[in-house]
């Protein structure tokens, strides 16, 4: 009788296990197909360890305290967010977090003029997946000061208001020792236009520029060799100071009836930079002066 009684006993504990076992083997699937009860082809899908590839195309826009950056959208269809990592070493730097961001562009306000920072970007899906590695392309970039609304007048109007001094970012005396660039109105051509103020003072005509920000780097070649250039609504010019200084400034509004240019501008306080520093063009005999600048006008 006892023996019956140990062998229910055993029965029982059995099917308890059973049971236990089979609502945790219901549980675990239940927990695979979690949202599924309405679905007629439920699959079991493996869980997703793949990192999503860093982000292409990342640039930088230098600004007054400020660097902007840029890059092409993740193409991943379970695309989350991005981080923007940084670092104030090298390229080849440290790089620690930025911020986390959900569209291609950041901006990065916590930065020094004149000091320079180093920047990549990395994506991360909906699984948590991030890039292996950062992005590739090798981003710096150096905030520097820049301004708009300066107007500048032709020399021969009023000469202590024609001139630029990018240092000190005011107007100044179209001949004091630390005026850049100054301006004169010529009327037999009717333009304005903008003279280098020292034979060691570079200026290029970049073209028509629909934003400011289109001017990056200064260019290696393309400089004046006669030290004037005729000053174009629209067009943005680069300037090569004679402390080795690159600067920039758009004619955003041109008057000749007035003999007035607006302009805006933009200074690197760091010398030599960006990295391109090129080597100074070669320039005409009598370089800044009128007797060149007659001399052109007669066979313009």
């Amino acid at each position: 009788m006892e023996t019956g009684k140990r062998n229910r006993t055993k029965i029982s504990i059995k099917r308890a296990l059973v049971g236990i076992i089979s609502g945790l083997i219901l549980l675990l699937w239940g927990a695979l197909f979690l949202g599924c009860e309405d679905c007629y082809d439920c699959r079991v899908v493996a869980a997703d360890d793949t990192p999503p590839d860093a982000p292409q195309g990342v640039y930088s826009v230098t600004g007054d305290e400020a660097v902007y950056l840029y890059w092409y959208e993740s193409p991943e269809p379970d695309f989350s967010h991005y981080w923007v990592w940084r670092s104030v070493e090298s390229i080849e730097g440290r790089y620690t977090r930025l911020a986390k961001v959900f569209d291609n562009a950041h901006v990065d306000r916590n930065v020094v003029n004149g000091d320079t920072y180093y920047y990549a970007v990395t994506a991360v899906d909906n699984s948590g997946n991030e890039s292996i590695y950062l992005s590739a392309d090798d981003v710096m970039d150096t905030p520097r000061p820049d301004g708009s609304g300066v107007v500048v007048y032709d020399y021969h109007l009023a000469p202590e208001v024609s001139g630029f001094d990018f240092l000190n970012h005011m107007v100044r005396e179209f001949d004091h020792s630390l005026t850049d660039v100054y301006f004169e109105y010529d009327a037999d051509w009717n333009a304005m236009y903008v003279w280098a103020a020292t034979e060691d003072t570079d200026i290029q005509d970049f073209g028509y520029t629909e934003d400011f920000d289109e001017l990056g780097w200064a260019p290696s070649d393309g400089w004046s060799n006669v030290g004037w250039l005729e000053i174009i609504p629209g067009h943005s010019y680069y300037v090569w100071t004679l402390d080795n200084h690159f600067a920039k400034f758009r004619a955003d509004d041109v008057s000749l009836r007035n003999k007035t240019v607006t302009i805006s501008w933009a200074y690197q306080t760091v010398p030599g930079n960006p990295e391109l520093a090129p080597v100074r063009p070669d320039h005409v005999e009598g370089y800044g002066t009128r007797q060149v600048f007659v001399a052109a006008a007669d066979v313009k």
